[in-house]
């Protein structure tokens, strides 16, 4: 019978869930369709976990970071969930959490 050496375990390797970052926004809601989020993607602005990232392709996962200018301002996004279809607006909100301030309202002159 043979003889097993007791030594230090092997760490296994934790496989994370990811999707595809133009998947991801457009099931977020970020962009109409998923061709938008792709061109949005490939123009080169967007970063993920502050490593600059111009694929469509690049994968995200729960608690990335992303950073990429939408409507006229910079969004600072964290990825709370993936989807497994593109839902409704509750369900989009459910996927991120906005890191960002909410523009400020502009105050009424007395």
């Amino acid at each position: 019978m043979a003889k097993y050496r007791s030594g230090p375990a092997t760490p296994v390797p934790v496989i994370r869930a990811t999707v595809r970052l133009d998947k991801w926004l457009w099931q977020a809601r970020f962009y109409r369709t998923r061709s938008a989020a792709t061109d949005a993607v490939a123009g080169g602005h967007f970063r993920v976990n502050a490593v600059p990232g111009s694929k469509p392709a690049h994968a995200v996962g729960q608690g990335d970071t992303l950073t990429f200018p939408h409507m006229g301002r910079i969004r600072l996004i964290r990825v709370l969930a993936l989807a497994v279809r593109r839902g409704d607006a509750v369900q989009a909100h459910s996927l991120y959490l906005d890191l960002d301030a909410p523009p400020a309202a502009p105050q009424p002159l007395e």
